[in-house]
């Protein structure tokens, strides 16, 4: 098994499943161009997690291709696994949050392990670009 196309995988299935999700409620609400940005809104909610993800994924995705490439060290691979439990995490935490008015844990903590888990790759790839 080949833990970042696992994690690639995953990730791209996060992007798509958000943007099938916003769609969906589009549909059921018989909205076809923008959204109310009622922070209680399922569909205000549903557009922030897909568009919050996709901006992330792609680079997450890029780094976690080419660190691939690689002999895979123990801690990448934890990096990668964990980065992409933290983009689900802060996708559940926009989608199942009562209101994005209010602060909520599991968003938070979902984007700040994307940051440290992140960082953590690119100091990776860096590494990598130095032949440390």
């Amino acid at each position: 098994m080949s833990i970042p196309l696992l994690c690639i995988a995953l990730l791209a299935l996060l992007n798509i499943g958000l943007a099938f999700t916003v769609s969906s409620y589009r549909s059921k609400d018989n909205v076809i161009f923008g959204y109310s940005e009622d922070p209680e809104n399922t569909l205000y909610k549903a557009v922030r997690a897909h568009g919050n993800t996709a901006e992330y994924v792609p680079i997450l995705a890029l780094l976690i291709y080419i660190l691939g490439q690689f002999p895979e060290t123990t801690w990448v691979l934890w990096c990668m696994i964990l980065v992409t439990f933290f983009r689900y995490l802060a996708a559940m935490g926009i989608l199942f949050a009562k209101t994005l008015a209010k602060p909520n844990p599991m968003r938070f903590v979902g984007a700040l392990g994307t940051y440290i888990t992140g960082f953590a790759l690119c100091a990776a790839l860096l590494l990598r670009a130095l032949n440390v």
